[in-house]
């Protein structure tokens, strides 16, 4: 998805990259508070239903945002035609403070006019019962192999919450950020089966100094990565978010490495880092989670076999899901139960990502998605992974987030940037 032009928000606020949550610095000697989540900055906003009957539609290509109270369902119309596959993802996003059992999370499911079940997707918060962004995602789509959910007409996204009677889990109402795309079929009738031969044995992950590349707070405030050794710093309840251009045939594999404590703390934290890959229409594709008593840990993803178009064919969700090129998204959580026994940190977290394999073409579309390019990997998507700055030059502007650092201060270094790249931009050939 292609992600529009920064801006320069004047009085308490300064803008940074798109989507991203702004805060103003911290105070010397306060720690800032992890920001929950950074929303879409053109998000509308749109109310679940509780009946099907009244349910508002979702456009393809746009963001919502909405709420999930703990013990309701809320439903979404999707008006689709009888050739097109289409994908909503909701992203929930428990407030802070709030607390989440084991089994406790966000179920999303699609189904026709007629009430048959096109698909279910469940997300859950794990051992680590740390409340953070998750995403579960819904789809209706033309196979084969599939005879229901065919027909043009309205089909219906309900979204609700997975144990909320669970214990631990709190009654507070959850906000959602939900995206629908679509992707057209093919010219032509492809493969009936999934690939059945690639390199599954366990990769080596890539060695080397880390880079500093500060994670986005948001699916729409991704920072972009390449492959290559990458470097962060997580707060206790924190998450962060990255996008990786993966092409048609590569194939991609993550370690993440989660630092030494230094503050002499003893204890241990089940999955207290967590890292999961979500695909181009963040649906989920795999996860690990790294457990942690104060000393260096590390976890890496499962073997993942290439992206392919016929990888959907698979019987297996997590193959099913690398279905298509694009940006895939490493979403990174430091477990609130971190602080309990090693302090509020900062904590190092090193992501190793490789891309393997050469970019090859994808499939004859007889169309364009909505929105356009979201399943393609282009040579901007290439250029900003590579300066880790979305969009390229366009969306260059940043937070200056140093400690004591004056509004008006910050106000015209922004200013000197914008006007650098102004510049830059003017003396480009072409």
């Amino acid at each position: 998805m292609r992600r529009g032009a920064a801006t320069l928000a004047l009085g308490l606020s300064i803008a940074g990259a798109p989507g991203q949550a702004m805060a103003l610095p911290a105070l010397p000697g306060t720690a800032a508070a992890p920001s929950p989540y950074g929303f879409a900055e053109d998000t509308t906003g749109i109310e679940g239903a509780r009946s099907t009957a009244d349910a508002d539609p979702l456009a393809p290509g746009r963001s919502y945002r909405s709420s999930l109270p703990s013990s309701d369902k809320v439903s979404y119309r999707l008006d689709l035609d009888a050739t097109t596959n289409a994908y909503v993802s909701v992203t929930a996003v428990p407030p802070a403070g709030s607390s989440v059992s084991v089994v406790d999370g966000l179920k999303v499911s699609v189904q026709d006019a007629e009430g048959n079940s096109c698909s279910v997707d469940t997300t859950t918060f794990g051992a680590a019962r740390s409340p953070h962004p998750i995403a579960a995602w819904g789809m209706r789509e033309i196979s084969p192999g599939k005879s229901l959910c065919r027909e043009a007409g309205a089909y219906y996204v309900s979204v609700e919450r997975a144990d909320p009677e669970g214990e631990g889990s709190s009654p507070d109402t959850w906000q959602l950020e939900l995206l629908a795309v679509t992707e057209p079929r093919t010219a032509k009738a492809g493969a009936t089966g999934a690939p059945q031969v690639w390199d599954s044995a366990t990769p080596q992950p890539l060695r080397g100094d880390a880079e500093r590349r500060d994670g986005g707070a948001g699916f729409a405030g991704a920072t972009p990565l390449d492959q290559g050794v990458w470097r962060d710093e997580l707060r206790p309840g924190q998450t962060v978010f990255y996008a990786v251009p993966v092409d048609w045939g590569q194939q991609l594999s993550v370690t993440a490495d989660l630092g030494g404590s230094g503050s002499g703390g003893t204890g241990y934290a089940s999955d207290a880092l967590e890292v999961t890959l979500y695909n181009p229409a963040r649906g989920h594709v795999a996860r690990v989670g790294v457990g942690y008593d104060g000393d260096q840990k590390s976890g890496s993803l499962p073997p993942l076999p290439p992206v392919d178009h016929a990888n959907r064919n698979s019987p297996l969700a997590q193959t099913g899901a690398l279905r298509f090129a694009g940006s895939y998204y490493l979403v990174a959580h430091l477990s609130e139960s971190v602080a309990d026994s090693f302090g509020d940190g900062p904590f190092p977290m090193t992501l190793r990502v490789k891309v393997s394999g050469t970019a090859q073409a994808g499939p004859d579309y007889a169309g364009t998605s909505d929105p356009e390019g979201v399943f393609d990997v282009s040579e901007e998507d290439r250029e900003a992974a590579a300066d880790g700055v979305p969009g390229g030059d366009d969306t260059a502007l940043r937070v200056v987030a140093v400690s004591g650092i004056g509004t008006g201060s910050a106000l015209l270094v922004g200013l000197g940037v914008w006007t650098l790249l102004a510049r830059r931009r003017s003396a480009a050939p072409g």
